[in-house]
């Protein structure tokens, strides 16, 4: 539903309750301290927690705040892709009109194990978003960039024929510690046959070789 130009367009579909090798990351520019910024007339560009890209006008992160949007500006985002229940911030909503960004929220419980179950179908309207490059270029996030987040960009991953060793090497570097055995089992049992459209390309492809 398209909403006033005063507001920012959102599009909810609730469904249920480090940096990997190969990436790219965009960098903050950072020179000196926040003094030495001041005084040399530097601006701060802070990426999000957990922030790197994904492939060609595509970027994952954790929940960006305010000291992130002179960054995300840089990235002249379309569309952000929203993996919490919880309601866009205020100050968020207000960045997105200001800069023209339509939010796509997928309503995701970020439950513990054992007690989890990522809703597959919330999963397939997700990535049809990625996929349409008409949205790019996007920013997945979460809370902290890690389960929810690591998911959707695993599934990603398998449709463009990743092997399921680099696809768990990727969203083990994101997640560290609070890597889910669960998350890994969702992801390699996640069918793509569905998709119809042709995977995304990416620079980073990384088959099995046999």
């Amino acid at each position: 539903m398209k909403l006033e130009s005063s507001e920012v367009e959102i599009c909810t579909a609730v469904v249920g309750a480090p940096s990997p090798t190969g990436q790219i990351l965009l960098a903050a520019k950072v020179q000196g301290s926040g003094d030495e910024a001041d005084r040399d007339g530097e601006e701060l560009f802070v990426p999000p927690l957990n922030f790197a890209m994904v492939d060609s006008g595509v970027f994952r992160s954790g929940f960006p705040d305010t000291a992130n949007f002179t960054f995300l500006q840089t990235l002249g985002l379309r569309s952000i892709i929203y993996l919490c229940p919880e309601p866009y911030p205020e100050p968020n909503i207000e960045f997105l009109k200001c800069n023209g960004i339509r939010l796509f929220q997928f309503g995701i419980d970020g439950c513990k194990e054992p007690f989890v179950n990522i809703p597959e179908d919330t999963i397939r309207e997700a990535l049809k978003v990625v996929l349409d490059k008409r949205n790019h270029p996007l920013l997945i996030h979460c809370k902290r960039g890690k389960h929810r987040t690591g998911c959707l960009v695993g599934c990603l991953r398998k449709l463009q024929r990743w092997c399921l060793s680099s696809i768990f090497d990727e969203y083990q570097r994101f997640a560290a510690a609070k890597a889910r055995i669960s998350d890994q089992r969702f992801m390699e049992l996640f069918d793509i046959s569905s998709f119809k459209h042709l995977p995304m390309t990416s620079p980073h492809s990384r088959r099995c070789q046999s």
